[in-house]
């Protein structure tokens, strides 16, 4: 083979890669498409709404009762030791005062039982859990609607998905033979974006009030025993 054919296949072979490598090099990729948050709220129409105003509502609520909750669980050190040691004294008046500058609901509930010395066992016992029972009704005020936006904003999202799915097949028997599925599409797009939110708020929603419930129920456990203690106290001999 000629030293001039051997040239002419180099020559080719580098030419065709050289096209290879432009070819990829100019070749479009494909653009990634993102949507975002607000994108997604726009698309939902309407009953987006009151989705976001479940959301922040619920938001809201358990911030502020789990802000109550915490703080009714606390309780002063030696709180229930000094109230023995006062009785036992017969230092009545500072075991009340030392109730009324402790804003808690433990403090609260025995006030009202040492307001009640003197009288029969029963009577002060009742008085005490009746204390306990209203602070307890205190800690729970709002989180039943919590509790009803947890299961309200699931089927807000249901309405939207059918509202969506029934504007979706009143723009296909509009269009009549000539149906795009661009138009069906966006229904349904519609139409699951409120789903979603509303599965969101509700799934949300459910957590945050069990975590409260969980929380509360802490608090009675607390009341029931030191209402148990403080009992005893009167029991014991002077």
């Amino acid at each position: 083979m000629t030293p001039g054919i051997l040239l002419q296949i180099t020559q080719q072979t580098t030419s065709i890669a050289d096209t290879a490598a432009q070819a990829l090099t100019t070749t479009p990729q494909a653009t990634e498409i993102k949507l975002s948050i607000w994108d997604l709220a726009l698309k939902g129409g309407p009953i987006m709404i009151p989705i976001a105003l479940l959301s922040v509502i619920a938001v809201y609520i358990f911030i502020e009762r789990y802000i109550v909750i915490s703080r009714a669980s606390g309780e002063e050190n030696n709180f229930m030791n000094n109230i023995r040691d006062f009785i036992h004294n017969g230092r009545i008046d500072s075991a009340l005062s030392l109730c009324k500058n402790n804003p808690s609901p433990i403090a609260r509930m025995i006030e009202k039982g040492i307001i009640r010395i003197g009288k029969p066992l029963s009577d002060i016992n009742t008085a005490i859990e009746n204390v306990g029972k209203l602070e307890i009704a205190k800690l729970e005020k709002t989180m039943a609607m919590l509790a009803t936006i947890a299961g309200a904003a699931p089927m807000l999202g249901f309405l939207g998905t059918v509202l969506g799915m029934v504007e979706a097949f009143y723009d296909m028997s509009m269009a009549g033979n000539n149906i795009d599925i661009q138009l069906l599409s966006s229904g349904i797009y519609q139409a699951m974006v409120t789903t979603v939110a509303g599965l969101i708020v509700g799934i949300l929603g459910y957590i945050c009030y069990n975590i409260l419930v969980a929380r509360v129920e802490k608090v009675v456990f607390i009341l029931e025993a030191r209402a148990t203690e403080f009992m005893d106290l009167l029991h014991e001999p002077a």
